[in-house]
């Protein structure tokens, strides 16, 4: 479907144009016109589907035919991390860029300069506000966030949201909203948790589920079977043995981050690493620095994963195994974009061997399993065992943030 069948603002399709987008994706095609339509939606799609501009979009569009007051807060978009709010934001430039819609990230871990500057743009009233939880609630409790008139409330990656614990955030923030608005929830997973919030921030909502896809064949998928202790030497030797333009390495923890970072750059590559222990400015410069080609190895925690909008990328290594196949399709496919081939290496410890096969299942086929070198020690051997349910995602030990 060619984008000029929505019947957008000439303004709007004049940024479609100028980006180069011409085909809309199938959650596009789809959620588009419910929106335009003034419906509450929800949706089960993943992060690379074309999400984000599905919502942008039609909410720009809204914005500009319909009643302009330029001193209220028009959208309101929250969001998990302070990284997607950024990538967020430079979407929603990019779109609105013929048209006199404004918008600002808001987002925690900057300086004094930073918050003043959210704190003028929410009490001027900016068109849309990309927000995450905990800012956008120390902003709201000072009284001078302008949201009478507010017309749209979306939430995106609801479901990472509520893994970190921010229901009660969410709940918080819709607190101070007017009760008749249109509302968009985004989700890449649909568990139950997700359908209760659905049915108190949603009315009548339409649902849309796009079907979670295959990784591209043109990835070679590999793992390696250890022990613990076997990991940061084996992408040590793995990193050394191979001269790669781009790697990318996502990590569980913060504390394995910082451990392998610090081990790599002994060995003398070129490795920044990003979690929540750095402000905004050192992720900033570490992502531009990556994308550069400065520095060729990056190292990130899982919880930043979905906020890391890079392609190109040569390796992608899994240190921990993904909680689930939706995270291990959306990570691996950071590598092998367009016409280029990719590699995605996964280490699977003792305890991450029957997370790995449900990833597997899912797959529809067993990744190859590749021979520990002989230097490292014996490796254990591949015996995996299905785990019981409440294994799967404990989210009974998340506590709610007061």
């Amino acid at each position: 479907m060619d984008f000029k069948e929505f019947s957008f603002d000439e303004r709007v399709q004049e940024g479609i144009e100028a980006i180069g987008y011409k085909q809309a994706t199938p959650v596009q095609e789809q959620v588009i016109p419910m929106i335009l339509e003034g419906h509450d939606v929800i949706a089960s799609a993943q992060t690379g589907t074309g999400k984000t501009a599905a919502f942008l979009l039609p909410i720009i569009h809204k914005i500009i035919t319909g009643e302009q007051n330029h001193h209220q807060v028009k959208a309101l978009i929250i969001v998990p991390t302070r990284e997607l709010a950024v990538q967020i934001d430079q979407q929603m430039e990019g779109f609105s860029y013929f048209t006199p819609v404004s918008s600002i990230a808001v987002y925690g871990g900057t300086d004094g300069i930073s918050y003043a500057q959210e704190k003028k743009a929410l009490s001027d009233g900016a068109d849309v506000i990309i927000g995450t939880p905990g800012r956008l609630i120390a902003h709201f409790n000072m009284g001078y966030v302008k949201v009478s008139d507010l017309k749209y409330l979306i939430l995106d990656e609801a479901d990472r949201m509520l893994d970190m614990g921010f229901f009660e955030d969410i709940m918080k923030i819709i607190s101070y909203l007017p009760e008749k608005r249109q509302n968009l929830l985004f989700s890449a997973t649909m568990p139950q948790k997700i359908r209760t919030l659905a049915k108190k921030v949603l009315t009548d909502p339409k649902e849309v589920s796009i079907a979670m896809s295959k990784p591209a064949e043109k990835i070679l998928q590999i793992a390696y079977v250890v022990y613990s202790k076997q990991k940061i030497p084996l992408v040590s030797y793995l990193l050394q043995s191979k001269q790669l333009r781009s790697v990318l390495i996502f990590c569980s923890t913060k504390i394995s981050t910082k451990e392998l970072a610090k081990t790599l750059k002994k060995k003398k590559l070129q490795v920044a690493d990003i979690h929540s222990d750095l402000d905004q400015q050192k992720r900033e410069e570490a992502l531009r620095a990556f994308k550069a080609r400065r520095i060729n190895v990056l190292v990130a925690t899982d919880i930043l994963s979905r906020g890391i909008d890079i392609e190109d990328i040569d390796l992608v290594i899994n240190f921990d195994v993904p909680n689930d196949g939706e995270d291990y399709i959306h990570r691996i496919g950071r590598t092998a974009r367009a016409e280029a081939d990719g590699v995605a290496i996964t280490l699977i410890d003792e305890s991450s061997q029957g997370k790995f096969m449900e990833i597997e299942e899912l797959l529809g086929h067993p990744v190859h399993k590749a021979t520990v070198p002989h230097e490292l020690g014996e490796a254990p051997e591949y015996k995996p065992r299905k785990r019981r349910p409440y294994q799967k995602r404990n989210f009974s030990r998340k506590k709610f943030r007061k």
